[in-house]
């Protein structure tokens, strides 16, 4: 059936995947050990979620100065590359294709994590948000802003990443451009009040990004590397004044100049009545600017995601919380079957409850297929 075409392969880089269904970057905190590695549990929760098409991992900070929150697996390490290589392991086994999301959280952090210094930003400007350490959720700290060489040396971290996500098995690589951490914190003029060639117009603002996606893409390929935007976003930042066609120039310019895996746009979360210079429907809005593979992100369901994949608005359709919940959502997507419901209270922290438990459908007795 036309509709159906969600539970269909894809072509994805040099990949084929077996449907269209990608588990979204969930960061779970978990990683409960002085190299921020992954254990154990990482494994079981990722395997478990093998049949995803694509699976992205969590937010993996991609130098220690990248770190916002506790408990986070970083890519910047031997210990925490081998940590990897046994989770990639486990996911290869069962067949999944996974790629590694290289976050460094920029202001959106806590001295804490930085030896008592500032976190770094693209400005001097705090965040007004929170920051999850040792100590419970705690204000984000002033940063202060990069010079012009030390950007350099952050997207030579980036670089390093990436080469080492590849080493550690992972399929490909997910720069993370969203939800307001570094890179949206030189985008957005609401943030960056830099002179140099990092500030000023959308060109300079998005030449941050660029240069970072040169750096990736020269590491491990553009077969192997994505993209996650949010235009919408209003988390962790105001956003931009020009919104609408800052992200028109970068998705035009990734459109026109890069050849990428996928690129990933997530939908608003907010409320924007108060913010008309955003667009209120992402994929609507800018998904005609883009050729390649796209994924959507951001509040579907099995209804909204078999419709918007059948009317070719975008090629495959990521989910969080369903799949946090659900480890064998696309059988379940494909049967109608019900869904666990997630527990937000084990989101965040703990250990298997609430990550590993969650039952596949023979476990829990559902099997019945409903109506629709």
């Amino acid at each position: 059936m036309s509709d159906q075409k969600l539970f269909t392969s894809v072509q994805v880089g040099k990949q084929e995947l077996k449907n269209r269904l990608a588990m979204a970057p969930m960061t779970r905190n978990r990683a409960h050990n002085e190299a921020k590695a992954p254990i154990e549990l990482h494994r079981t929760y990722y395997s478990q979620r093998a049949s995803a098409g694509l699976i992205i991992s969590e937010g993996a900070q991609v130098s220690p100065q990248g770190m916002g929150y506790i408990d986070t697996a970083g890519i910047h390490s031997p210990e925490q590359v081998e940590g990897w290589k046994k989770v990639l392991r486990d996911v290869h086994q069962k067949e999944g294709v996974m790629y590694c999301q290289l976050w460094h959280c920029g202001r959106v952090s806590h001295t804490c994590f930085q030896d008592g210094g500032a976190p770094v930003s693209s400005s001097s400007k705090n965040a007004g948000g929170q920051s999850f350490t040792p100590n419970g959720f705690e204000p984000t700290s002033d940063p202060r802003a990069l010079s012009t060489g030390e950007v350099q040396d952050v997207i030579d971290d980036f670089r390093a990443a990436a080469g080492n996500a590849i080493e550690a098995g992972f399929d490909g690589v997910q720069v993370h451009g969203a939800n307001g951490y570094l890179v949206e914190q030189f985008l957005h003029d609401s943030i960056n009040d830099r002179t140099d060639r990092y500030g000023g117009s959308i060109e300079n603002r998005a030449r941050f990004l660029f240069e970072l996606l040169d750096a990736v893409i020269e590491e491990v390929g553009t077969e192997r590397t994505s993209l996650r935007l949010s235009p919408s976003n209003l988390m962790n930042t105001e956003n931009d004044s020009q919104s609408k066609a800052l992200y028109e120039y970068i998705i035009r310019k990734l459109n026109a100049d890069y050849e990428l895996s996928f690129l990933e746009l997530v939908e608003p979360l907010a409320d924007l009545d108060e913010h008309p210079q955003l667009a209120r429907d992402v994929l609507e809005y800018y998904g005609p600017f883009y050729d390649g593979v796209l994924m959507t992100n951001g509040g579907y369901d099995r209804a909204s995601a078999l419709s918007v994949v059948a009317e070719e608005k975008a090629e495959m359709v990521s989910f969080a919380r369903l799949f946090l919940a659900n480890p064998d959502l696309p059988e379940r997507f494909e049967r109608n079957a019900p869904l666990n419901e997630p527990d937000q209270q084990t989101f965040y922290g703990g250990g298997a409850k609430g990550y590993t438990d969650y039952p596949f459908l023979e476990e829990a007795g559902e099997v019945e297929v409903e109506a629709g």
